[in-house]
This record gives structure tokens, C-alpha cells and sequence, in this order.
């Protein structure tokens, strides 16, 4: 079985979305996977942030005689093993983890309000009595069982 590195297309109409997967060369694009090696997500803005591989096992399958596809052989130069980006991509990572961190809200204590010299202080209203309860359906009376008279 020849066995080709390749994209898998996922997503929907005009958002794609790729994984990166080792199939048998006569599978369909979106057939049978062997195993998912990794993401490819074009629409995130960072562009080196956009590929995430796992390169352990991409050796395993390259060493074994697994052939990339064209576009994924790219991706396996720029950040494989021994990538040409992985500095690049490690900056554009923590970039795109920042921008998502969203800053913890502002902590509110509240401020007691301000009396002026003229306003005499309000006074304090009686504790409110309790208000009676709503009167509950009463409760069916008991039968009493009556005893017949002799």
C-alpha cells in the first residue's frame, strides 16, 4: 500500500479548514485516514501561527516511505522536524494567544454616596413589619368514621 501524506478538507463554503493526514494514495480526498498528523487553517491572520503538526509521528510515516503531497511537503519544510520557520511560528503563536487573552474586568467597590454639609442625614425608616403570609388552602377536614347506632 503506498501511503501519501496529504489534506484532508474540512470547514464549509468559503471557511476551509485542513487536516493533515497519512491515507493510501487510492483513497478518496476526504476517505479513509491511516492517521491525522496535524491542522492547517488558512483563515487564521498570523501566517505562521496557521499550521500545527505533530512531528514525531510525521518522521515515523516519512521514515517508513510515505510520500507528501505537494502543498504538505511545504508545510513539512517550513515547520516540520527540522523546519525553516519554527522560530517564526513559535513568536506567531504566542502573538495569536495574547490577542485571544481577554484582560480580567476591572474589580467594583462600591463608593458610599457623598453628603453635603446642607442635607441633613436621612433618617431611618422602621423595620418593615412582615407581611402576613397568603392564607393557605385549608386543609380537607377529617371524616370521622361514624358508628352505626344499636
Amino acid at each position: 500500500m503506498a501511503v501519501r501524506i496529504r489534506m484532508k478538507k474540512l470547514g464549509r463554503r468559503h471557511r476551509p479548514f485542513y487536516r493533515v493526514c497519512a491515507m493510501d494514495s487510492r483513497s478518496p480526498r476526504n476517505g479513509r485516514v491511516l492517521e491525522e498528523l496535524g491542522t492547517y487553517d488558512p483563515m487564521i491572520p498570523e501566517t505562521d501561527a496557521r499550521v500545527t503538526l505533530n512531528n514525531e509521528r510525521i518522521k515515523y510515516w516519512l521514515s517508513v516511505g510515505a510520500q507528501p503531497s505537494e502543498k504538505v511537503g511545504a508545510l513539512i519544510k517550513k515547520y516540520g522536524p527540522e523546519g525553516t520557520h519554527l522560530e517564526q511560528q513559535k513568536n506567531a503563536m504566542d502573538r495569536l494567544a495574547q490577542s485571544r487573552r481577554r484582560p480580567d474586568p476591572p474589580e467594583i467597590v462600591p463608593q458610599p454616596a457623598a453628603q453635603t454639609s446642607d442635607e441633613a442625614p436621612a433618617e431611618e425608616a422602621p423595620a418593615a413589619e412582615p407581611a402576613p403570609e397568603a392564607p393557605q388552602a385549608e386543609a380537607a377536614p377529617e371524616t370521622a368514621t361514624e358508628e352505626p347506632k344499636e
